[in-house]
């Protein structure tokens, strides 16, 4: 069976007539007759009822021809792909986020890019605290984008733009406020559980950032648990403001403004580079595409 005869069965089961056929492909009416035909014979399955004027699909035939436009789908698809990694295109991009980043922010800008390069996948790796970072420098991501410190700026391997303001926000829900009517001091916290995100990369190892000395903690491994606990009055933590506006809203969570601590703590995200790692055309052009992203400002 050969893609070719295959393409003569789907021209003349949607043109009904051998002439037609024979035009839209540029073959003679008897090649297209004999492919038909040798098609039907390697099927044991008559495709067309002959009887009439034009030439009509059997049920056999209406069956198989659905087969056939699947087949003819992917041996396109394939071809595609053959093009699109011919002409150096990669076949994936991954983009390492931390997981307190808004994506809906960058969503015009990844459509853009899916648009232009549809035959390459676009892989949303989601870490957490210095996880994503890690992976860039590991080079198990393309592009990362992550809060950062100032030694990120001392570094000459690494390329950095703005993109976006964010916040965390500490927070507890009625239902363990209930417990502290007097609560003003973070120490007053420290026989409840602290909701602690785990690093998903090794740039926390033997440190606890914003941990005060015997307090209880919880780890958990993504912000929806963690907020899950919160709301559910099982401890308290720091949340990404986006991820709990309409909880705070909705007084489902409570900010927690305490005299001898930050509730709020703001920082910037950037979209970082290796320099060390050779981006791809379509990395490349997605890199360009972060660069002429305009920051937003904290709302």
């Amino acid at each position: 069976m050969k893609l070719e005869q295959l393409s003569m069965f789907k021209a003349v089961a949607e043109l009904g007539s051998l002439r037609q056929a024979s035009e839209l492909m540029h073959k003679t009416q008897p090649a297209i007759s004999q492919g038909i035909r040798q098609l039907e014979s390697i099927l044991a399955v008559n495709l067309f009822n002959r009887s009439g004027y034009r030439l009509a699909l059997t049920t056999e035939g209406k069956v198989l021809y659905q087969h056939a436009l699947r087949v003819l789908d992917e041996a396109n698809a394939l071809r595609e792909m053959a093009r699109h990694i011919h002409s150096g295109n990669e076949t994936s991009v991954t983009l390492a986020t931390e997981a307190s980043f808004d994506l809906k922010s960058i969503i015009p800008l990844l459509t853009k890019v899916q648009n232009q390069f549809p035959d390459t996948k676009i892989v949303l790796k989601q870490e957490h605290l210095t996880g994503a970072f890690e992976a860039l420098m590991q080079q198990e991501a393309t592009l990362c984008i992550s809060p950062i410190n100032d030694e990120f700026f001392q570094d000459s391997n690494v390329e950095l733009h703005l993109l976006n303001s964010g916040r965390l926000v500490t927070v507890a829900s009625p239902v363990m406020l209930a417990r502290h009517p007097n609560l003003q001091f973070k120490a007053q916290l420290t026989n409840e559980y602290q909701i602690v995100l785990q690093d998903s990369g090794k740039g926390s190892s033997n440190k606890s950032w914003g941990i005060q000395q015997g307090q209880r903690c919880w780890y958990v491994s993504d912000f929806a648990t963690k907020k899950m606990l919160i709301e559910s009055g099982m401890g308290w933590g720091s949340m990404p403001y986006h991820q709990i506006q309409k909880s705070i809203t909705n007084n489902e969570l409570v900010v927690l403004n305490l005299a001898d601590s930050e509730s709020v703590m703001n920082f910037n995200y950037y979209i970082i580079k290796n320099k060390q790692q050779l981006l791809g055309p379509v990395a490349q052009s997605l890199w360009q595409h972060f660069k002429a992203y305009t920051a937003h400002p904290l709302s």
